[in-house]
This record gives C-alpha cells, sequence and structure tokens, in this order.
C-alpha cells in the first residue's frame, strides 16, 4: 500500500513546510502549521460534459483582441450591483466577509428570493427549515430560490448537474469538504481545494458563484490569504451589531472600482437598501447645539452628508484625552496641533472627543472643515447654523485646500436644503449655484471670522 503524504500548512497564510516548526518563516506566526494530508491525483469533483470540446489558447497581439461589454446579471438590489460594478459578471466568484450576526446570510438569501434567475442555495451551517423560516421573515416571492444542505462538493456537484441553476450560493465555503482531502473543514487545504474546485466549475460552466466567508479576531477574512487572491471579488459586510445600519465595501473587484460603497438598514423583515444615506445620517433636531457641523464627504462615487459632533471641555486629570469614533485620531491630533500653532486657539490644556455619526468610518479628507468647525463651536458654545455645510481639507500650516469632485458635493448640499457650503478659496467651481451660497475660505482665521465673527 503507498505511504500517505502529508504536509505542514500554516493556518494563517498558508505557507507549506514539509516538517513541523513553531514559526512560520513566511508571515512570522507561531504555532500555526498543521499537519494535513496531501491531495491525491483522484477526479476531480466537478466535471464538465463529455461533448465539451477543449480549446487550445494560442498567443494573440493586443491590437487583435476584439473589446466586448462584460454582460452582467442583474441582483434586483441597487446598492450590490453598485459595489459589484453593474452585477454578477457569468463565471466569476465573489467572496463576501463580515462579522458573525452582520447579516450576510440575510442579504444573499433574500438576494437569491428575489432573483429572476434559478437560484441554488448551499447552506452547510443551518437546515432547511431554518432557512424557510428566515425566508417567510423576509416575505418575498421564492418561485425560482432551490435549498440544498450539504457540506460535501461531490454531492452538491452532483445536484448541481440535475438542477442547472443560473446561480450558485455558498453559505459558507468555512463548512464546505472534499474527498480528495482527508482533513477537517476549515483547514487551510480544504478552503484551499474547495474553492479550487468551485473555481473551475464557475469558469467552465459561465455560473456565478457567491461564498459567505467567516473573519477572524483581527477582521480579517479567515483561512489562507491566498483564497482572496483565487476568488474574483472580494466583499466586506460591515457595521455595528448594535446600530441598524450595514456598510457594503469592495476590497477587491476585477470587474469593477473598489471606491463603490453600499449602505443598509437591518429591519425585521431583512435589510433595506438605503438610497439616500444622507437624510439618515443628519439628525433632526429643532433646538440648536455647539459642536455640531455637517461635512460632505465622497464614498466612491457617491457624495453623502454627514454629521460631525465634537466636545470640548478643560483637562479634569491633567493630560489632554483626544478620544475619536469614525475618524482617524492622528488627523485629528494634527488638526489640533494646527489650530494650536497656526491660527492660537488654546486647546493643550483641553480634553476633545470627536464623533463620526451614523457608526460610519470615513477618510475623505474634505471632512477636516468640519472637523475645525465642531471643534471651535465646542470650544466656544456657540452653535453653528443649520443650514450651513463644509468641503475642505486643512494642511499643515493652517491653510485650506481644495477637494476633489466639488460639483457633485455642492449638488448634493443644494438637494439637500443646505444655503451655505465653505470651500478652499483655490477651488475651481462656479460662484453661482442654484439655492446655495459658496463661501471661499483660504484659513482657519477666515472660517473662524466667517462663522463667529
Amino acid at each position: 500500500m503507498a505511504k500517505t503524504k502529508t504536509a505542514f500548512f500554516c493556518q494563517n497564510c498558508g505557507a507549506q513546510y514539509v516538517k513541523w516548526q513553531g514559526q512560520c518563516t513566511a508571515c512570522k506566526s507561531w504555532n500555526t502549521l498543521v499537519e494535513e494530508r496531501i491531495a491525491t491525483p483522484e477526479a476531480p469533483a466537478w466535471k464538465p460534459a463529455a461533448d465539451k470540446k477543449v480549446t487550445v489558447d494560442k498567443p494573440v497581439l493586443v491590437s487583435e483582441v476584439i473589446a466586448q461589454d462584460v454582460y452582467r446579471l442583474n441582483t434586483g438590489d441597487q446598492e450590490l450591483n453598485r459595489v459589484l460594478g453593474g452585477g454578477l459578471v457569468p463565471g466569476s466568484l465573489t467572496l463576501l466577509g463580515g462579522e458573525p450576526g452582520i447579516g450576510k446570510s440575510t442579504l444573499l438569501l433574500q438576494i437569491a428570493l428575489r432573483l429572476p434567475y434559478k437560484t441554488l442555495y448551499v447552506s452547510g451551517e443551518e437546515s432547511k427549515q431554518q432557512i424557510k423560516m428566515r425566508a417567510e421573515r423576509i416575505g418575498t416571492d421564492y418561485q425560482n430560490c432551490y435549498l440544498l444542505s450539504q457540506t460535501q462538493t461531490q454531492e452538491i456537484f452532483e445536484q448541481i448537474k440535475v438542477l442547472q441553476p443560473d446561480i450558485v450560493i455558498i453559505d459558507s465555503i468555512q463548512t464546505l469538504q472534499t474527498e480528495v482531502l482527508d482533513s477537517a473543514p476549515g483547514s487551510v487545504g480544504q478552503i484551499r481545494e474547495t474553492t479550487a474546485e468551485l473555481i473551475r466549475f464557475a469558469k467552465e460552466s459561465n455560473t456565478p458563484v457567491l461564498l459567505i466567508g467567516h473573519i477572524t479576531k483581527d477582521g480579517t477574512i479567515a483561512g489562507p490569504k491566498i483564497l482572496e487572491h483565487m476568488v474574483d471579488t472580494v466583499l466586506q459586510f460591515e457595521g455595528d451589531r448594535h446600530h441598524i445600519y450595514r456598510i457594503l465595501r469592495a476590497l477587491k473587484n476585477r470587474f469593477g472600482s473598489t471606491a463603490e460603497l453600499g449602505i443598509y438598514e437591518m429591519i425585521g423583515s431583512g435589510m433595506r437598501e438605503v438610497t439616500n444615506p444622507s437624510e439618515l445620517l443628519l439628525s433632526h433636531r429643532d433646538d440648536a447645539l455647539s459642536g455640531t457641523a455637517v461635512a460632505c464627504a465622497l464614498e466612491g462615487m457617491r457624495p453623502i452628508m454627514i454629521e460631525v459632533q465634537s466636545l470640548v471641555s478643560t483637562a479634569v486629570y491633567g493630560t489632554p484625552q483626544r478620544s475619536t469614533t469614525g475618524y482617524n485620531a492622528k488627523r485629528l491630533n494634527m488638526i489640533l496641533a494646527v489650530l494650536e500653532k497656526r491660527s492660537g486657539f488654546k486647546l493643550g490644556a483641553k480634553d476633545v472627543f470627536l464623533n463620526i455619526t451614523g457608526g460610519l468610518t470615513l477618510e475623505d479628507p474634505a471632512i477636516d472643515l468640519a472637523v475645525v468647525a465642531a471643534v471651535l463651536s465646542s470650544n466656544d458654545d456657540i452653535p453653528l447654523p443649520k443650514n450651513v455645510c463644509f468641503a475642505g481639507e486643512v494642511g499643515l500650516s493652517g491653510e485650506i485646500r481644495p477637494v476633489s469632485r466639488l460639483e457633485q458635493r455642492v449638488q448634493e448640499a443644494s438637494k439637500l436644503g443646505f444655503s451655505t457650503i465653505f470651500v478652499s478659496s483655490h477651488s475651481k467651481i462656479s460662484a453661482t449655484h442654484a439655492g446655495i451660497e459658496i463661501v471661499r475660505v483660504g484659513k482657519i482665521e477666515d472660517l473662524a471670522t466667517a462663522l463667529f465673527g
């Protein structure tokens, strides 16, 4: 009898070794090597049709390649279509990751129930009865959605050959297991081999496949990093389980941009698309409070209005505190240093707390001007006008720098009823816009004079 060949794989990065050692030399992680059986040359789980002809691809000049538009399947979800770049590409493999309980299974099941295409939903974590209970809670028509509770890839492909679905959803990739490897589900070898089988099926049958992936404590998708390199698209479902809003981002997309953003609201009947997030992210208060400013930020190609809240108070414990939520703490320290050095505002002995409402985490530098306005408003305890918003970047010398796509930001602010927007004096934008006044400021002192006199 032939001896079984084994190797040691790092559970963090997927590196392979011939013998066990304490530290992985590739990712420097300790005690992550696990012994697994190496795949034997058995028949693959997915086999194309016997009458399918195998074509040999030959090298051609780039100028001779005929460019064609990529056909996409409409998912019926505007937010998901936007993040994917217009819809699902036939033959693509999409990986959706997120924290437990964030709503990954709910989102994909909701989409599967609404799709006009024949869809196979494969679950390795829940029974058909559990999925049916969730489907009834979502309350949509499910005439084209088929359920399968199975973890063996060989059995899954047998059912796929019989059903011939247009779209396949796997929940989740960590539960699948192939007979080629003699290891537990979720191990590096199983994840890599089952994903390779699904890629082979998707490319040869031209069927889009959506995978759900678990994430680790540090927020990365569980399994080796090679899993993200194998698939075509990696989506991240973010948000706090204690809040109702969820954000869908593209970390990798071979068929579109990675700068787009999808926003959902978690309700009792599933995920509701938020087509205009600005109205939800802005508070509707009648009383004016100091320390609140509105910034016109940009997420991908979409301008959104967000509320920046600041609280400045005298430091009680000697050392001033600097705390931020949804904003870069180092950038806040930089802005406070600019206010202290360049503009003469004495904030060195005061606590400063900053919060971006709605649970969002943004990196757009256009928020800087709103942060300055909110800090100064809280420091002087003077509320800002409700119909004023800001879009500008703050430099180290205290100057207000222009930001990208200012026309779109101004149009969004005008559409939501803002009467005044503060921008950089160096911005190239028309001085006249219907329904909104554009105020140009060159330095922080100009902003403070215009707001507080």
